[in-house]
């Protein structure tokens, strides 16, 4: 006995109370006496079909051939037949009458009639979808024959229907029954639902009812007949109107023909194998077919292959169907490379195929697996996710980065590849302008910091000019604390001329964002210094940026002198056109070193300020090769100009504004354990002169040390040395770092011991300078030679 689940129908597209499916409308064409729906499901709204089948009560004889087909489509599980998930009986009363309606809910699809309608595919494209589909269908006609002894009973058009990844599956089990043929006596019909098939699909031994004939047949003579039926229905476009139109064979592919004739043959046991039809038959062979079960099977090949696969397939990509492509190849593609089956190289057929989809379906269908694949540990696919970051970048949320992508791509900064770095680097570009302040601050400024002093020039080159395109998402307190130290301590002084050369434009295309005082006193004096560096791209650039800081002064002159007040002095310029071209990545620069720099004289300035502060303290470092550094200084002390208020901070750049440091806070600011980029080697003697200071002594030689600091002045905020830029000491050399190195030891001939700069100030290889007076702006008296340079003296002489 069956149990009815009683039920009220509900209004259009309700369904049933007890059914946990929404009853939509229903297709034009489905097999049989069923009719196929649309459906969703009620607790995620899902996509479902829907197939019911009614009868007046219960004996009714389709209603047992339609129970026969649900028992049999839920116990038969294959990729290429239809996922059954749910069925019920519901007896509804329509006034004095009751009738029984049987439902069962499938996976979404629609039947391939109409399917083919829709797609309108045409040519080469129709015949290479035909087969993978007809394809298909074969292989669950030879399962049920082959593997599970079963007769199917019925294969035609309308018994395959289409799921949204355009794959065929076969359905239609009411008549679907186990092959009798160890029973070859019986007489009685082994098809019990047989009346259900149309005279037109039925094979001779089928239409005479002769089944002792069936029985001695093999296993798969009925369904090879059904096949047939089905190849004619797909190519000729019409419906199987009586057997003799199967002799119709000018729609048939010539590939596909003798195969075709084959499984139409008169006598069951020369009908054709399906599963030989699978093997043998050319027509399955074309790049469709192929591509699609190198990717079903994707997990059984070796490495060499999938690399020479996915390597083709974005061009094979295009010669496919593109309905297909985007409906089949693209899920495929996405499930392998996130569940790590596929190469590297399948992430540019993936971005390739998301490149058709509109904006809305490429973030729900391929965004989520570029997302997780950020977490990969495979090198190859971080390297492919970045160098084609500007393909799906846009697309990402500001809080997916910030979550999700950013800290998995941060572990690039600190990579031991130079390449992955550089290409992380490059993709901040991209997902900067996503990263909340407190990731940009707390967070990418300090891996900046480090990349800055990279030992791969272009990268040491490429982080400024980042810096220079990122500086609009920084906060005015971060600007002021890390674009003038970054570009003028660090990119100006580079030994790598493209590396000075992108610090000259990453001022020019920030000068908006600094004030009169920070021009005058900041900028001008470092960039100045360029006009005669050795590189004549560097030269051209420092000579634009001069005449366009000066341009800003000027006009902020004029205004002060016309007597106008309300200007604002912090506001450089408000725009640059040519910003956007001045900053490009570094290695454009490297393939035009020595060609006259490309960009295109700056326009003129049109904003001025006011004047805040009063004389200023300039230092200037010139690297030429063989001029010792200069110093000019100015009567006036920066410990008398008020230093700019910054916010509290962590992005490796710290309190170092005007050249004031507090040696208390090395540790903190991030620039304690950072090198100089310029370090002169020691001449010969000098080497030797640090090798003799290293051996025993009889007397103690740590005395100077106190002496030196009681000379340091009390009441100016900033110290000096010889060879660099005051402003820069504590940057270029921490004292308590460098205080102990064989450094600070010199000739009498030089300076003398008591200077604490001593460590970053050796003097040039090919030079002997001068010894140099006190009057160095510190206000400390000529110190005397000391025992320990005497006693360096006489070893130097002895040697």
């Amino acid at each position: 006995m069956f149990k009815f689940l009683k039920g009220v129908v509900g209004g259009s597209g309700t369904g049933l109370k007890d059914l946990p499916y929404n009853i939509g409308e229903p297709y034009p064409s489905a097999w049989g006496s069923w009719t196929h729906h649309h459906g969703t499901s009620k607790d995620d709204g899902s996509p479902v079909s829907i197939f019911s089948l009614s009868g007046s009560n219960a004996q009714d004889r389709h209603l047992a051939a339609g129970r026969n087909g649900v028992k049999r489509l839920r116990t038969v599980r294959h990729p290429n037949i239809l996922s059954f998930l749910y069925s019920t009986e519901v007896e509804t009363l329509d006034g004095s009458t009751s009738r029984i309606t049987l439902y069962m809910v499938t996976e979404p699809v629609m039947p391939l009639s109409e399917k083919i309608k829709e797609l309108g595919l045409e040519g080469t494209q129709r015949d290479e979808y035909y087969a993978w589909g007809l394809h298909q269908i074969a292989k669950a006609v030879s399962f049920l024959n082959n593997d599970c002894k079963l007769v199917h009973g019925n294969v035609c058009l309308a018994s395959v229907v289409v799921t949204p990844t355009l794959d065929w599956k076969l359905h239609a089990f009411d008549v679907l029954s186990e092959f009798d043929g160890n029973n070859e006596t019986a007489t009685g019909p082994m098809l019990q639902y047989e009346w259900l098939v149309g005279p037109q699909y039925k094979p001779m031994e089928l239409a005479k009812s002769d089944w002792v004939a069936i029985r001695k047949s093999p296993p798969w003579a009925v369904d090879s007949w059904g096949l047939g039926c089905f190849i004619y229905e797909l190519f000729s476009g019409i419906k199987l109107g009586k057997t003799e139109e199967l002799r119709n064979t000018g729609s048939i592919p010539k590939s596909l023909l003798q195969d075709y004739q084959r499984l139409l043959s008169s006598m069951p046991s020369r009908r054709m194998n399906t599963s030989k039809l699978i093997e043998n038959s050319e027509y399955f062979h074309n790049k469709l077919v192929d591509t699609i079960h190198f990717m079903e099977i994707l997990t059984l090949k070796d490495s060499v292959e999938k690399d020479t696969f996915f390597r083709k397939l974005p061009n094979l990509a295009e010669q496919l169907p593109r309905q297909i492509v985007l409906k089949k190849l693209l899920p495929l593609l996405a499930s392998a490379l996130e569940f790590g089956s596929a190469a590297a190289p399948a992430l540019t057929a993936l971005l390739k195929m998301g490149s058709w989809l509109s904006a809305e379906e490429f973030n729900i269908k391929v965004l989520p697996t570029i997302v997780k694949l950020f977490a990969s540990n495979d090198r190859a696919i971080r390297v492919s996710l970045l160098q084609h970051i500007d393909q799906y970048g846009e697309s990402l949320s500001a809080q997916v980065v910030d979550e999700q992508v950013y800290p998995h791509v941060a572990t690039g900064f600190s990579d031991t590849s130079a390449f992955l770095r550089e290409l992380t680097l490059k993709s901040m570009l991209v997902l900067a302008p996503k990263l909340s302040q407190r990731t940009i601050s707390g967070s990418l400024l300090k891996y900046l910091s480090k990349l800055q002093v990279d030992e791969e020039p272009a990268i040491r080159t490429n982080t400024t000019i980042l810096l220079g395109n990122i500086a609009s998402y920084l906060n005015e307190g971060t600007r002021k604390r890390v674009l003038i130290n970054a570009f003028t301590v660090r990119a100006l002084r580079d030994t790598f001329s493209p590396a000075r050369g992108a610090g000259i434009m990453a001022l020019c295309a920030t000068s908006s964002y600094y004030d009169m005082n920070e021009i005058a006193t900041r900028i001008l004096p470092n960039v100045v210094v360029l006009t005669i560096d050795a590189d004549s791209d560097v030269r051209s650039k420092a000579f634009q940026a001069v005449d366009q800081f000066l341009q800003i002064v000027r006009q902020y002159h004029e205004k002060t002198t016309a007597g106008d007040t309300t200007a604002d002095a912090t506001m450089g310029i408000s725009s640059l056109p040519g910003n956007a071209s001045l900053l490009g990545w570094a290695m454009s620069s490297l393939t035009l070193k020595g060609k006259p720099s490309e960009q295109a004289s700056l326009p003129p300035i049109n904003s001025s300020a006011p004047l805040t502060s009063a004389a200023s303290n300039a230092s200037l470092g010139m690297d030429t090769p063989s001029t010792a550094p200069a110093r000019v200084n100015s009567s006036t002390d920066l410990a008398d100009q008020p230093v700019p208020v910054s916010p509290t901070s962590t992005d490796g750049w710290g309190e170092i504004e005007n050249g004031i440091h507090e040696e208390q806070d090395s540790d903190k600011d991030g620039w304690g354990d950072i090198e100089p980029l310029e370090e002169p080697k020691p001449s010969p003697a000098l080497a030797n002169i640090q090798a003799a200071q290293k051996r025993p002594v009889s007397q103690p030689v740590s005395q100077p040390k106190p002496q030196a600091a009681s000379l340091r002045p009390k009441n100016t905020g900033k110290v000096t040395k010889d060879e660099d830029d005051d402003l820069w000491g504590s940057i270029a050399a921490p004292a308590p770092k460098t205080s102990s190195k064989p450094l600070n030891v010199k000739t009498t001939s030089t300076l003398d011991d008591d200077d604490p700069w001593a460590a970053i100030a050796a003097p040039p290889p090919t030079t002997r300078a001068k010894p140099l007076s006190a009057g160095r702006g510190r206000g400390a008296k000529t110190a005397v030679p000391k025992l320990g340079a005497q006693r360096i003296n006489r070893t130097s002489s002895g040697m």
